[in-house]
C-alpha cells in the first residue's frame, strides 16, 4: 500500500505547541521530531481514510454480506476445513 501523500512535496516549516516535558524527554533521547510527526500523521491519515471508506461502502458491504448469507460463497465447495 502506498503512502497517502506525495513524498516528493517540499518540506514546510511549521510551529507546534507540545508538552514541554515530553519535548525535553524526546530531545534527550535524540528523537527526530519531524520524522516522528510524519509517521504519526501517516498512521492517522490511513486510519481516517479506512474509516471513511468503510462508511462510504457500508451499504454495499451489508448487501454483499446478506447475499453471502442467503446464497453462500463461491469458494464454499473448495473448503477443506
Amino acid at each position: 500500500m502506498g503512502l497517502p501523500f506525495d513524498q516528493n512535496a517540499p518540506k514546510k516549516p511549521t510551529n507546534l505547541t507540545i508538552n514541554s516535558d515530553l519535548l525535553e524527554k524526546a530531545r534527550a533521547e535524540k528523537i527526530n521530531l519531524s520524522a516522528t510527526l510524519e509517521q504519526a500523521l501517516v498512521q492517522q491519515l490511513r486510519k481516517t481514510e479506512r474509516e471513511r471508506w468503510k462508511a462510504d461502502n457500508r451499504e454495499a458491504i451489508k448487501a454483499l454480506n446478506e447475499l453471502a448469507e442467503k446464497n453462500g460463497l463461491f469458494s464454499d465447495s473448495f473448503r477443506e476445513f
